[in-house]
């Protein structure tokens, strides 16, 4: 098996396996109990949590668990939405946002807050006059990716943090951070939100976070017995403690890491550009471990498919919007039929350049044959 869909999931590590089996052994307690066993399940929860925010930078406080990144994206923009209703209706997202987010901004107009899209360079990078335009006085909150989950495109938050900083300094600013987390150094001095996944780090499904400024505003999105909890309900104990072990692998090494992935995205792109009717999508932003492709003249899905009965697994655009066209390719070249044909090739330390040349020799024959096919 060849598995090229790194940016849906990851696999476990073996290493973060083995915190969470066991924490789920040997802490048996609700961490909310004041027996000892909870007391025990409490204690272990505080650890990874001091692990956590010592690998980010930040105070513990400031990080809240969730079930994921979608989770946190909810929790970061309705909740503060809601929170600072008072002082502005407005809020600027980009236009290579994750599903998730657009979801959440049509949500939250129904109850009269208003969406601005910032528009993008030719490359994908935010265009910094257009947010400068986009601020207003009633604007609370921008919401920009710093990777793109289709392109691979890497947006320059500290840039963007100054911008929004010096047009309106009470303007929160979030990030979605799920796709660079473990590829790319990120500093969260440079947002007031940020979230993440953690099954995108080889940490288990299930367990998301929600980096959180002590001073932003805030309200929960859902409601428990303890008003003061931003995110109530039992904490999910073995999931927590596979988190902090999974952050803490998954920083390790980033320059060596990609460095080797680099390799790997720049074979492919020189032989599959060799192709007729195949052009790349990413750009010369987008971090190597993503690579967007359209095969102009074969149907994603059939693609797939038949690179699946040689047992490789790629995919198309975000796992959560499989299917449908690219937004972000839409965004990028206007062009329905490159948005409508895309593949996703997405790339770990784990690939190996064996795996590659498998990939290549049998993406070479699915493609020409499915081509050939369309030309009949």
């Amino acid at each position: 098996m060849i598995y090229l869909d790194y940016s849906a999931t990851t696999p476990i590590s073996y290493d973060v396996l083995d915190s969470y089996n066991k924490a789920s052994k040997d802490f048996l307690g609700n961490p909310n109990s004041l027996h000892s066993l909870g007391m025990k399940s409490k204690e272990l929860v505080n650890s990874a949590t001091k692990q956590i925010s010592e690998l980010f930078g930040v105070n513990e406080s400031e990080i809240l668990y969730t079930s994921g990144a979608t989770e946190s994206n909810n929790l970061a923009l309705i909740g503060t939405a809601f929170a600072n209703q008072k002082r502005g209706n407005h809020i600027i997202v980009s236009k290579l946002e994750h599903p998730s987010i657009y979801g959440i901004c049509s949500y939250l107009e129904k109850f009269g807050f208003e969406i601005s899209y910032v528009n993008h360079t030719e490359d994908g990078l935010v265009d910094f006059e257009d947010l400068k335009e986009k601020m207003r006085s009633t604007t609370i909150l921008v919401s920009i990716c710093a990777v793109n989950s289709e392109l691979g495109v890497r947006q320059p938050i500290k840039s963007i943090r100054q911008i929004i900083k010096k047009e309106n300094p009470n303007v929160y600013f979030h990030s979605d951070m799920t796709q660079a987390l473990g590829k790319i150094p990120i500093n969260l001095k440079d947002v007031d939100l940020a979230s993440f996944s953690l099954h995108k780090i080889y940490g288990p499904k299930g367990i998301g976070i929600l980096y959180k400024n002590s001073g932003v505003k805030m309200i929960p999105i859902i409601h428990g017995s303890d008003k003061e909890n931003l995110r109530p309900g039992t904490p999910a104990v073995p999931l927590i403690a596979a988190a902090a072990k999974a952050i803490r692998l998954g920083i390790q090494d980033l320059d060596r890491k990609e460095t080797f992935i680099r390799k790997l995205n720049e074979r492919i792109v020189e032989e599959v550009s060799l192709l007729q009717n195949v052009v790349i999508n990413s750009t010369k932003y987008s971090i190597p471990h993503i690579l967007n492709i359209s095969l102009l003249n074969i149907r994603p899905e059939t693609f797939i498919h038949a690179m699946e009965e040689y047992e490789i697994y790629i995919g198309t655009n975000t796992a959560c919007s499989s299917g449908e066209i690219s937004s972000s390719v839409m965004v990028l070249y206007n062009d329905k039929k490159r948005a409508s044909t895309t593949i996703r090739i997405s790339l770990s330390y784990l690939t190996t350049a064996e795996e590659i040349t498998r990939f290549l020799n049998c993406f070479q024959i699915a493609y020409k044959k499915l081509n050939s096919l369309m030309e009949d």
